[in-house]
């Protein structure tokens, strides 16, 4: 960009944030419940302030030159800050058009009259925010991934608690489907809440799961193998019929496995293995 343009843009840098902070509070998408206009301004300023003091730069391709550091660290916090917020990907594209849209409007009429520099200055500007746009979407998307990432690593924290249900007994309800992935956050879990606990009976409760694959099937016979070599006794509890169906049909051989049709049962017999005698008090008649 030559130096008369940069200046002059230079020069009308409040002029650009103004009309640019015009054309987001035009757009009825905005979403104003995650924004303060206060905090887009700011937002604007910031950027808008780091751009323009780099225009001097003639190479709007290079986006991973040190100069142009500044400026993309900016926006890629924007972007990620968005991303975190909840804003939609056509919401955080529509903060950098919307710039662009107020610097060729700047330039076409402070420019007007000279058609030859405003048709090369305006295609300059049209590569550099076209080249900003993109670094806006991929760090857009990064951050919608680490959030997905994060959300997922929650969700199968919480889908996989480990409950000690009594002195030396462990349960292990399992929700949803049951892939290979789980089932080795499942064992991990356990064997972990075995060492801390001193457990010696860990139920393995997979009434809530729909479906079970050869693959699964043998990820839970190794659970079991692993919690035998930690010096505790694994039972599955909650087999449905569809599911027993599967593993009889895939010739998988649980024999040595103890397995009992409800939790309740399984906990029933961990009482019983562990000489434990839980007794219903009769009601204290009031005098």
């Amino acid at each position: 960009m030559s130096q008369t343009t940069h200046q002059l843009l230079k020069n009308k840098k409040k002029n650009i944030l103004e009309l640019w902070m015009k054309n987001q509070l035009a757009d009825e998408g905005l979403r104003e419940d995650l924004i303060s206009n206060d905090e887009l301004r700011s937002q604007s300023e910031e950027l808008i302030t780091a751009l323009v003091g780099n225009l001097s730069s003639g190479d709007f391709t290079n986006l991973d030159s040190d100069e142009w550091s500044p400026v993309i660290e900016i926006l890629g916090g924007i972007a990620i800050t968005r991303a975190r917020q909840g804003f939609s990907p056509r919401e955080t594209g529509n903060f950098v058009f919307s710039l662009k849209e107020a610097i060729l409007e700047i330039l076409t009429i402070e420019l007007k009259g000279d058609p030859m520099k405003l048709f090369t200055e305006s295609q300059k500007i049209n590569r550099l925010m076209d080249n900003l746009s993109v670094v806006t979407f991929e760090t857009f998307i990064k951050g919608r991934e680490e959030v997905i990432l994060r959300q997922t690593d929650e969700i199968t924290e919480i889908s996989t608690p480990v409950i000690r249900v009594w002195d030396g007994i462990l349960a292990l309800p399992i929700i949803g489907t049951l892939d290979s992935a789980r089932t080795q956050i499942v064992m991990e879990n356990l064997l972990q809440e075995i060492v801390e606990t001193g457990s010696s009976i860990a139920i393995l409760d997979i009434s809530g799961v729909p479906a079970v694959d050869s693959l699964v099937a043998q990820h839970l016979i190794k659970t079991v193998s692993a919690t035998r070599l930690m010096g505790a006794e694994c039972i599955i509890s909650g087999i449905r019929p569809e599911i027993a169906q599967t593993v009889v049909h895939l010739g998988i051989d649980l024999s040595n496995i103890i397995t009992k049709a409800t939790l309740a049962s399984a906990l029933a017999y961990s009482f019983k293995v562990m000489r434990l005698e839980v007794k219903k008090i009769s009601a204290v008649s009031k005098s």
